[in-house]
């Protein structure tokens, strides 16, 4: 257990933050499963921007790394453009 005051609260907020980030990061696993998922171009199409757009927050708040990020975008795009 913590022995300063400091010490305890930090343990608070790394708890908070953990749970902050753990949503953003599922929410958006989840959307990029259900984006893998799409069988019609048009459909994946409409789609991509606003999964673009979640990596893209989630990079630039520290959730996950920018070169992870562009490597998703990167295979999300291949994955549309070998849809018929």
């Amino acid at each position: 257990m913590a022995n300063h005051k400091s010490a305890i609260k930090r343990i608070r907020t790394n708890e908070t933050k953990r749970t902050h980030n753990r949503y953003y990061a599922r929410t958006m696993r989840s959307m990029i499963r259900k984006f893998r998922e799409m069988t019609e171009k048009k459909e994946a199409s409409e789609t991509l921007p606003k999964v673009v757009s979640l990596i893209d927050k989630n990079a630039k708040r520290g959730i996950i790394h920018k070169n992870k990020a562009s490597n998703l975008k990167s295979k999300l795009t291949k994955q549309i453009s070998a849809l018929a």
